[in-house]
């Protein structure tokens, strides 16, 4: 019955801050229903996040955020609000690899997943009809492999036009397997995700499943992480992993694989639209 908000910020960490926060929402008629924080004693940062109901039908959007906005700047917090009922608006990438792809639409078709996907980008054409099964628009972005560095700025531009369009808050690297330039990596710090196995670096290149059977390993799994210019080693979100076994065939192990990754990206992705994940530096926390 109520408009319902995520606040989240990160401060120096210092006594008294819990009690600002609450006592600001109880003063701006703000009723909380759940509430997180965790302070690192490396960084000496405080972190927090609050699902709180605004109540009081006198209390306006504006004031509140305009009475936010004053209290990150007493505590020189970085911090946002977020309306909890929109659904962030995410772009998927993806090239000739497409479990993960299948698998955050179906989440987003079942309900399970709340967000708005406004497009699909890719460099193949593979899944232009799964995007027209979800009716999603589908841009085939193409680049050919050794093009130079004005083809890749180039398709990156129209990239960043259909960002700008869409109003994208999140792009989900679904194994798009394509290298983003640097500076596209520093316009979506902070909201770019990306999967990968976590066999990195160990068996890196092509064919990463038979590298690991080759080698006889034991636990296979995958990463979801944020996207930095250097590559597979943005902050952590997510990881899991799965036993295997030496009886086990490639294909056996690539499809164990390939079930880790759509899971640990779609738990990274949904954390990350339900406002779960702060950046600690080079690490994250996640109220999970």
């Amino acid at each position: 019955m109520y408009p319902e908000y995520i606040l989240t910020l990160s401060c120096l960490d210092h006594r008294g801050i819990v009690l600002r926060v609450s006592g600001f929402l109880a003063e701006h008629g703000c009723n909380i229903i759940d509430s997180a924080q965790f302070g690192d004693p490396e960084s000496k940062l405080f972190f927090m996040r609050v699902h709180f109901a605004l109540e009081d039908d006198a209390m306006s959007d504006e004031l509140l955020r305009a009475g936010f906005g004053s209290l990150c700047q007493d505590l020189g917090a970085q911090g946002a609000l977020h309306d909890a009922k929109r659904k962030p608006r995410v772009l998927i990438m993806v090239s000739k690899i497409g479990h993960c792809l299948n698998d955050l639409l179906f989440r987003y078709r079942s309900g399970l997943l709340p967000v708005e996907i406004p497009a699909i980008v890719s460099n193949h054409m593979d899944f232009y009809q799964l995007a027209a099964s979800y009716n999603i628009p589908f841009h085939h972005l193409p680049l050919e492999a050794g093009a130079s560095e004005s083809a890749k700025l180039a398709q990156e531009a129209r990239i960043i036009e259909l960002l700008d369009t869409h109003r994208i808050d999140l792009v989900v690297l679904a194994r798009y397997m394509q290298i983003l330039s640097p500076g596209l990596c520093d316009a979506l710090k902070g909201r770019a995700i990306n999967i990968h196995h976590s066999f990195l670096p160990s068996f890196k290149g092509a064919r990463p499943y038979a590298q690991a059977h080759k080698r006889g390993v034991k636990l296979i799994g995958a990463t979801a992480h944020f996207v930095t210019g250097d590559l597979d080693e943005g902050p952590i979100i997510e990881q899991d992993v799965e036993r295997v076994g030496h009886a086990m065939s490639v294909d056996q192990l690539t499809a164990i694989g390939r079930d880790v990754e759509s899971v640990v990206l779609a738990r990274a992705v949904k954390w990350f639209v339900e406002h779960r994940i702060l950046l600690n530096g080079d690490k994250t926390v996640v109220f999970s």
